[in-house]
């Protein structure tokens, strides 16, 4: 089944992710109801599914207004176990697997805290919804998760199939581009990933999907157990580089999630 793939953008930064065939659509954390709406009316699309990572006003705001206007008796909600958010029909954990029968798609459920305690990420075999956890070239912040948490949470993803194309929920990558050389201004893969999205963003493009295999080589957040980082971790911490080779990847990962918090 030949399948569509499209970030609708939403508010300044969001991506509110749509996969359809010919008669049915799949939407990833509605923040948002125009751009969900238009696009369906547009393509004269029947809602299947809608899929939600976490709580966060900004990928759940529209959901209701969504199912109102364009959900039916069959539409699947699909989302954590968090008392904040309504609407589910199914809720979700580590290691479920969800089927959407419309459009013969399924997906795996990967428990994934750290942006928030109930957090999930869902996967197939072609790409990686990813929310709020994982950015290209970032991740998002610890508002009610620990570094530790982060760090098992982004363990999980990198152990995932490389081909993934990871589809996550906001356009950071510039800003995260800036940071991420400060930490490793020498790493060759970022600099080409910098140069690549300054091209794109110049043409208005959305800088994602991008393969979770190519965000391993330059996301600073997927490499807390390289050297490179862990070194740099330990000069913005103060720390003699003797130290640097003693930090555990969640220590790195505090380190750097902080510095990136007041960049």
């Amino acid at each position: 089944m030949s399948l569509t793939l499209k970030p609708l953008p939403a508010f300044t930064d969001n991506y509110i992710w749509l996969l359809h065939d010919d008669a049915h659509a799949v939407v990833v954390d509605p923040g948002a109801t125009e751009p969900v709406t238009a696009y369906l009316d547009a393509q004269a699309l029947q809602l299947a599914a809608v899929l939600i990572t976490h709580h966060h006003a900004d990928h759940i705001g529209g959901l209701s207004a969504l199912l109102h206007s364009h959900g039916g008796p069959d539409t699947l909600v699909a989302g954590p176990a968090d008392e904040r958010i309504h609407a589910l029909t199914t809720v979700v954990g580590e290691a479920d697997r969800l089927h959407i029968e419309a459009l013969q798609l399924d997906f795996a459920v990967l428990e994934v805290p750290g942006h928030t305690r109930s957090h999930i990420a869902f996967h197939n075999d072609r790409w990686l919804f990813a929310g709020d956890t994982l950015f290209s070239v970032g991740c998002g912040r610890l508002f009610e998760g620990s570094a530790g948490q982060m760090q098992y949470s982004l363990d999980k993803l990198t152990a995932l199939p490389g081909q993934l194309l990871l589809c996550c929920a906001h356009e950071y990558t510039a800003d995260n581009c800036r940071f991420a050389c400060s930490v490793e201004p020498d790493n060759a893969a970022l600099q080409q990933r910098c140069e690549q999205v300054q091209v794109l963003r110049s043409k208005s493009q959305p800088t994602l999907p991008v393969s979770l295999a190519a965000e391993i080589t330059y996301n600073p957040f997927l490499r807390t157990r390289e050297p490179a980082v862990a070194r740099a971790a330990a000069r913005h911490a103060g720390l003699s580089p003797a130290q640097a080779s003693e930090l555990s990847a969640a220590q790195v990962m505090a380190i750097v999630r902080s510095w990136k918090d007041q960049y």
